[in-house]
């Protein structure tokens, strides 16, 4: 049935909940997994007496994101082959986490998405977006949206 599954994680307890989902559906399967964390990029101040931060420190900053992203990703490639199941770490660098689980899908040849969902609605959907939602709106793959 599916051979290769993303897992997008970013370590909170929802998303740990679908981590634990997508092992074990690869297990059963005897698909592989790939385990995204999507790292953002530090944000840039361009209005006039914005915080003058030096190129240093932004680097010092995004590195110490990436080791983190890193670290989570890894942890879960290990439990996957604790489990038995086959899988790759990685991470993307951007701050538009719908296209990065995209890409990294297509990229890592993927036949299904991973996710978890806050589950919002009305105003607070709205204001606060939704990557899940775009990624349903986006993929041409399967996605299974746990909550």
């Amino acid at each position: 049935m599916y051979t290769r599954i993303l897992v997008a994680t970013d370590g909170s307890p929802l998303s740990k909940k679908a981590v634990k989902d997508a092992i074990a559906l690869s297990a059963s399967l005897g698909a592989g997994l790939v385990v995204l964390n999507v790292v953002p990029r530090y944000p840039m101040s361009y209005f006039e007496g914005g915080a003058n931060i030096s190129p240093q420190e932004i680097g010092r900053v995004e590195k110490e994101w990436a080791d983190r992203g890193q670290a989570i990703a890894d942890a879960v490639q290990k439990s996957a082959e604790a489990a038995g199941v086959k899988a790759k770490a990685v991470i993307a660098k951007s701050d538009v986490v719908a296209t990065s689980i995209l890409s990294a899908a297509k990229k890592n040849k993927c036949d299904l998405i991973v996710m978890a969902s806050h589950g919002r609605k009305g105003l607070s959907r709205i204001l606060l977006g939704s990557e899940t939602q775009q990624v349903l709106t986006h993929s041409t793959i399967p996605v299974l949206v746990l909550r």
